[in-house]
């Protein structure tokens, strides 16, 4: 009967460690696609250009890219609670900078210092709840985390919406102050330590070519669209150009590495091929879904003549129909695994963006559009739950660290790429459009018409990978209490 009750209270231990993780992560990463609407009133109260106030936004991006390879080592470094105090102690920093910001510098480096703890909270999570979660309800605690993955960011801009349209640009960080404030308080409190930290030393030229590898990649895709014409090519390439020279040396350093357990970023996680191949499907579904995150609000305001408002409120349904399902697939992968569920899920995406490419137009309906996100938003509740669960849990325990700072890093260099990607041909067409007389309603359908046949084309591409992914045995996966 003792033992009976001790596993009772480890168990309960566990599910108030995830529970913690799981909602900290939402509120932390929910910053993430914020400060995207609320561009037109920083540039009128901070007196700043269009392009420096995106670069609130792809500072944030920069930085995630520069801080989650280095999550590995940190895991394993420092012990949960510490880090998970760490985290959350700067995400707070940073909001606090943010609320009180006279200005765009000031305001600059709070998303910088807030960016550096949500690259640290989702790594840490995924970890955590591989250690912990037994292998048979794996797949269900992995539709919560879903949640968190796919939701906030899709409900981001919806909640800035409706923050703009009352109070001042301020408040989307004094909003979510004492909510974070809260699950600090709480986290110090109730957070117990996961496994055992290791004194592994830290690579120093590992951390610098991570940084220059993925920051520049990273960098040069979030802003290669903003170029004007009159800047070259080259220029607008080398950030790209000098980002990939540097990743190939981290990666040639990293093998070296690890043949002594000393690597920044274990690479292998890629000797596992469900892992590689997860990996791959994850960049081809997230270059899809920032991809048409960016597109249907500039559909909804330069063609259909939206508010931010309205355009934030009609993608809400797909983000609701997103996270409402993932506890279901999560249950589903339990059940009878992930190639099913990937298979119909990467149809499905695929063929609600071939939709949206062949039917949205200059008048096109906006229940059109709220059919097709809602269907996109559906087919992605069925590719994420069991593309996290497969991944890490087909790796071995002590690569659980690696294997999820891999996975993060990889979310945000295809997230990059996505973006500039299909405003690159969105801008060009508009161009080409306006050059010829069109107008900008028509200029902007045609510019997004030829960007989502593109999406739809690399989406349609994740349906390949969908067939090969097989379900983590109890053996990789986590451990089973």
């Amino acid at each position: 009967m003792e033992i009976i009750n001790v596993t009772d209270k480890k168990e309960k231990w566990n599910k108030v460690i995830i529970n913690l993780l799981i909602v900290s992560a939402f509120v932390v990463i929910l910053n993430e696609t914020v400060m995207g609407v609320a561009i037109p009133h920083l540039m009128k109260d901070l007196n700043i250009s269009a392009l420096a106030a995106q670069w609130l936004t792809t500072a944030f991006l920069l930085t995630m890219a520069v801080v989650i390879p280095t999550t590995g080592y940190l895991i394993r470094r420092i012990s949960t609670k510490r880090l998970y105090v760490i985290a959350m102690g700067l995400f707070i920093a940073g909001t606090a900078i943010g609320a009180i910001a006279p200005g765009f510098e000031l305001l600059l480096i709070g998303r910088i210092v807030q960016a550096c703890g949500t690259a640290i909270m989702l790594p840490l999570l995924m970890t955590t709840v591989m250690s912990l979660e037994p292998h048979e309800t794996l797949g269900r605690r992995m539709g919560n985390i879903s949640i968190v993955i796919s939701v906030a960011p899709a409900i981001g801009p919806t909640i800035s919406g409706l923050i703009l349209s009352q109070l001042n640009w301020r408040f989307l960080f004094i909003f979510v102050l004492p909510i974070a404030i809260t699950m600090l308080v709480i986290g110090a409190r109730r957070m117990h330590n996961v496994g055992e930290t290791s004194r592994a030393p830290i690579d120093i030229l590992s951390i610098i070519l991570s940084a220059i590898g993925f920051g520049g990649i990273v960098f040069g895709l979030s802003t290669i669209g903003e170029s004007g014409a009159e800047t070259s090519m080259i220029v607008r390439l080398a950030p790209i150009i000098i980002g990939a020279i540097a990743l190939a040396l981290f990666i040639g350093r990293q093998l070296m590495l690890q043949r002594s357990d000393r690597a920044l970023l274990d690479l292998r996680t890629f000797r596992t091929p469900t892992f590689s191949l997860s990996v791959i499907m994850f960049m081809i579904c997230m270059m899809a879904m920032f991809g048409a995150f960016i597109l249907l609000p500039l559909y909804m305001q330069n063609v259909l003549g939206f508010t931010v408002l309205q355009s934030g409120l009609l993608l809400l349904p797909g983000g609701l129909a997103m996270g409402l399902l993932a506890p279901t697939v999560g249950r589903l992968y339990d059940k009878v695994g992930p190639r099913p569920l990937l298979v119909v899920g990467s149809t499905v995406t695929a063929g609600a963006l071939w939709s949206l490419a062949l039917l949205l137009g200059e008048h096109s309906s906006w229940v059109t559009l709220l059919i097709g996100h809602i269907i996109f938003s559906v087919g992605l509740a069925f590719i994420f739950t069991p593309l996290f669960t497969s991944s890490l849990g087909s790796l071995p325990k002590h690569l659980y660290a690696f294997g999820s700072a891999t996975v993060s890093t990889m979310q945000q260099v295809a997230a990059a790429a996505g973006t500039a990607l299909f405003i690159a041909i969105m801008s060009g067409i508009v161009a080409l459009t306006l050059g010829n007389g069109g107008s900008v309603p028509k200029a902007y359908a045609e510019g997004i018409h030829v960007a989502f046949l593109l999406s739809a084309s690399i989406a349609s591409l994740s349906i390949i990978p969908a067939f090969f992914i097989k379900k983590a045995k109890a053996s990789a996966g986590a451990v089973s209490h």
